[in-house]
């Protein structure tokens, strides 16, 4: 698979898990940072929605790791430039710009440190204790989005 088109689809139980995911943060509930990711469609312009991890590193600086791949929420966020985070009744507007595969390196690290318990299938193998390397060779296929 090639690392600039690199994504993994929902399968066996992930459908219903997010669908029941997807919810917390509606009702207000943050599950280690969580939040409910809302950006309009690149061609329908309705606004989409799925959970995040909401990605706070140590100088405040916030992220947002795609660790499907190149997900549609991935492609509208290009396309949009800009979303919500939503955290029960409170709704945050950001900007994005996308992070340079060269740059990505501290943020992955840092992300699988807080979330590899739960998204370490994804990563195949790779973890936080990855060399800098092995982090820079699978940057390509997990988009990173700074928000502002």
């Amino acid at each position: 698979m090639n690392a600039s088109t690199r994504y993994i689809a929902p399968t066996g139980l992930d459908p219903l898990m997010n669908r029941v995911f997807n919810w917390l943060p509606k009702l207000g509930i943050s599950v280690a940072g969580s939040r409910l990711l809302a950006v309009r469609g690149r061609k329908s312009g309705e606004w989409r929605t799925t959970m995040v991890n909401l990605l706070v590193d140590e100088t405040g600086t916030r992220y947002l790791v795609a660790p499907r791949g190149h997900t549609q929420w991935v492609r509208n966020l290009r396309v949009a430039g800009e979303g919500e985070l939503r955290l029960g009744r409170k709704t945050e507007a950001f900007s994005a710009t996308e992070v340079a595969d060269a740059d990505k390196v501290p943020v992955l690290r840092v992300y699988l440190e807080k979330w590899g318990w739960e998204v370490n299938r994804f990563f195949e193998g790779v973890t936080k204790d990855a060399t800098d390397a092995e982090l820079a060779a699978i940057a390509p296929g997990f988009p990173v989005f700074r928000l502002a």
